[in-house]
């Protein structure tokens, strides 16, 4: 049901308003009973898997259409299937557990949809009951990611079943996350229980991500590990110009799109999309709507959007239309638009722009004082 109250985004000359509810319904076809929305429907006899970060991306991308009862029954499918370390599964399939391990980075990121719900339905009357309904939620999802935080601060990925931590960050991930603690510092501080705590460890993730490639596994062939310290927040100003200049005829296909990894020949409208927002967060407003209006050739006459173009045997690869890549083009219409309530996400929380803070320096993680390979807190 879209509220009357909504109005949804539209990007002149690209995207219309009733192309955005388009496919935002896309989204809601594919919504499964218990409010969960899967990456796709199945597929081939193969059906999709769900995941809390691509869930909430989701959800978020409804409310911004004005699909708000379908985005609350999203987020109380994931307040209802939290489990008592705050964590979520890694995937369900058709409402079954099959990879139970609890991913960092989809813990966290129920913190922005949180507060971009409240940004956007808070003047509308139940915005403020749904926040402090979801706080406990968002409180325990923040506990579990910090307790996978290094001394140095990057955030390890993942804690497996057995309740062991894995070797490792990832950049992506530990870039989100940064986001993903901001807006939950803005959340706890609105609802009058402030996290100095989160605060501190949110300024020490992103010195992190911005300064110490070392302390992440290398995915230098995937974009996101390109783009994403720009998109969560970490890199702003000069250091953002250079990061997406460095990376950028190695994913970004003239004409078709970004590239998924550099080393083959596909592009992808999330990860286009994904970089849509990066480049007007760091005020590249003219090549963010060029790419935006670019990656439309993958839009179905049913407003779904297949997930990529493999541009060498010139076939859509792989061969479905998901939900996450719906949800992408749904927010990067949103960013470019800029007039909802939560269209800024990706540029300030609060009035605070994302970036670099003062406490973001060599002190805050430790590394002017003593070199750490692996220094992984003792709460783990």
């Amino acid at each position: 049901m879209r509220s009357e109250a909504a109005s949804p985004p539209s990007v002149p000359g690209i995207v219309t308003s009733d192309d955005i509810v388009a496919t935002a319904q896309s989204i809601v076809a594919q919504q499964e009973e218990s409010g969960a929305i899967p990456w796709f429907s199945p597929t081939h006899g193969v059906p999709g898997h769900v995941d809390a970060w691509n869930h909430v991306e989701a959800a978020m991308a409804l409310t911004v259409a004005g699909l708000r009862e379908e985005s609350r029954r999203a987020y109380e499918w994931l307040r209802g299937a939290q489990r008592p370390d705050g964590s979520w599964p890694a995937k369900w399939v058709l409402g079954e557990v099959t990879e139970p391990g609890g991913e960092s980075n989809h813990a966290a990121y129920v913190a922005v949809g949180v507060w971009h719900e409240l940004l956007c339905t808070g003047r509308s009357g139940d915005g403020e009951e749904f926040a402090r309904r979801m706080w406990p939620t968002v409180r325990k999802a923040v506990d579990f990611t910090l307790g996978l935080q290094t001394r140095r601060g990057e955030i390890i990925w993942i804690r497996h079943q057995d309740g062991r931590a894995s070797d490792h960050a990832l950049l992506t991930g530990c870039s989100s996350i940064y986001q993903s603690l901001r807006c939950a510092v803005a959340l706890a501080e609105h609802l009058g229980e402030p996290q100095p705590e989160w605060e501190l460890a949110a300024d020490q993730l992103g010195h992190v991500v911005a300064a110490h490639p070392e302390a992440f596994a290398d995915k230098s062939r995937w974009s996101m590990d390109w783009y994403y310290p720009v998109l969560g927040g970490p890199v702003r100003g000069e250091a953002a110009a250079r990061r997406i200049a460095e990376g950028w005829d190695a994913f970004v296909v003239p004409g078709l799109g970004c590239r998924c990894v550099s080393d083959q020949p596909w592009v992808t409208a999330a990860e286009s999309c994904e970089l849509v927002m990066a480049l007007d967060a760091a005020g590249d407003r003219e090549r963010a709507l060029e790419l935006f209006g670019t990656i439309q050739h993958l839009r179905h006459e049913d407003g779904s959007y297949w997930t990529g173009w493999q541009f060498e045997n010139e076939r859509h690869f792989p061969g479905d239309r998901s939900t996450y890549t719906a949800a992408a083009v749904i927010l990067a219409a949103d960013a470019l638009d800029g007039t909802s309530p939560g269209s800024a996400l990706f540029k300030e929380i609060a009035g605070r722009p994302l970036g670099p803070s003062e406490a973001s320096d060599p002190i805050a993680c430790g590394c002017a004082l003593v070199p750490v390979a692996n220094p992984v807190r003792t709460r783990l």
